[in-house]
């Protein structure tokens, strides 16, 4: 286990105009029958929005469900305010319709991983518990 106790907490968040949602309920059952603790935002949210949350409850990562095309837009401005608030800490990780060569791009703005259609629920939940949370050093 990493360095706070307690199970991972991870919020997942429908980030823009978005209104599909059915994939980010199957990770967020996925998380919370792991063992982790799931706070889930519910559609249509703003980056803004979507930190804030994150931050009131200490959550441990973000993940972000996008399908609508707005990834670049919208993974951006979640990193950029993380890093305003000094909540880098909190991991980003996504989801959904993203094209293979915005993947690349997304991580050097501080997305830690993204999940492409196909990506098993197992898959997740472990790239969560190996990449969530680590102790200083690992």
């Amino acid at each position: 286990m990493g360095v706070a106790a307690g199970p991972i907490r991870v919020v997942v968040a429908k980030p823009g105009l978005d209104g599909h949602d059915r994939g980010a309920k199957v990770i967020a059952r996925a998380l919370r029958d792991a063992g982790m603790e799931v706070i889930y935002t519910g559609l249509h949210q703003t980056p803004e929005q979507i930190v804030d949350t994150a931050i009131q409850e200490d959550a441990d990562a973000i993940g972000l469900s996008i399908l609508s095309g707005a990834h670049n837009t919208l993974f951006a401005a979640v990193i950029d305010l993380l890093k305003e608030r000094d909540a880098e800490d909190i991991k980003v990780f996504g989801g959904g319709i993203i094209p293979e060569a915005d993947i690349a791009p997304l991580k050097e703005k501080g997305v830690a991983e993204i999940f492409t259609p196909g990506a098993t629920t197992t898959s997740i939940v472990e790239w969560v518990r190996a990449n969530v949370r680590q102790p200083a050093g690992a």
